[in-house]
């Protein structure tokens, strides 16, 4: 009766049930249970292994550079970084607000592991969340421009609640790339939120975008009241080479 029952269990691909219960029948202890206590071990069991589940899935559609966590950022004072603003960040709240966050700072500081970070966190929550380098991610739209999928894309990317574009301003805004950056910001203005890092200072974006009108367009949609974090410091890569750790 317990093998059919197993094998019940696996055809529905209710998988955290199947192991819990598997590993109660080979360890004795299903006996040691009352029928109300086995019942919500399963369903326990069942609902944290969907959870993990989904999280993975989260996490694997946003397409992280690296595995990054808020627990390993390093907090030194010479980094300007403030761990009650990361902390205040990493609940995810202002996505909620459809807030944006600006993390800016010299090649190598950590950017793109303090937003792969919060982007980490915004996954575990289940907030749906995309990642990707600025200037791969207009390359690709303008392929998409050309095949015909540039509104699928766009939609795409509008249905991510989290994006994140690493960095940005390395290369100026061609017409058609700046064309693409404000349909983009338009689309998501309001409704979703942004994470940019960039090694220049927000005060110099407006010359990469370029094209007064557009540019101050763009800005003032992306600037306005967002979180700031602007690092400082030696190149993390630098300290790496002497003391290597995963951590920044």
């Amino acid at each position: 009766m317990n093998t059919s029952t197993l094998e019940k269990m696996r055809k529905m691909k209710f998988f955290g049930m199947f192991h819990a219960f598997k590993s109660s029948m080979e360890t004795g202890k299903t006996n040691d249970h009352t029928a109300d206590e086995l019942l919500a071990l399963l369903v326990d069991a069942e609902w944290d292994d969907r959870q993990n589940r989904r999280i993975e899935r989260t996490i694997q559609y946003a397409k992280f550079r690296y595995k990054a966590s808020v627990e390993d950022v390093h907090y030194h004072a010479e980094r300007s970084i403030d761990r009650n603003q990361i902390m205040r960040l990493a609940d995810c709240t202002f996505i909620d607000r459809n807030e944006n966050v600006l993390v800016t700072g010299s090649t190598g500081i950590g950017k793109s592991y303090v937003a792969s970070a919060i982007g980490y966190q915004a996954c575990m929550l289940g907030y749906r969340v995309f990642y990707a380098s600025t200037p791969k991610l207009f390359a690709k739209l303008k392929m998409a421009k050309a095949d015909g999928s540039y509104i699928k894309e766009l939609a795409k990317l509008e249905r991510t609640q989290l994006l994140i574009l690493d960095d940005f301003g390395i290369q100026p805004f061609d017409a058609q790339s700046r064309a693409a950056l404000m349909e983009l910001i338009e689309d998501r203005h309001g409704k979703t939120s942004l994470i940019i890092t960039s090694q220049l200072p927000v005060s110099k974006w407006f010359e990469v975008i370029g094209e007064k009108t557009v540019a101050d367009a763009i800005l003032d949609r992306i600037v306005h009241d967002a979180h700031r974090i602007e690092l400082k410091g030696e190149s993390m890569r630098k300290k790496r080479s002497v003391e290597p750790t995963k951590s920044y």
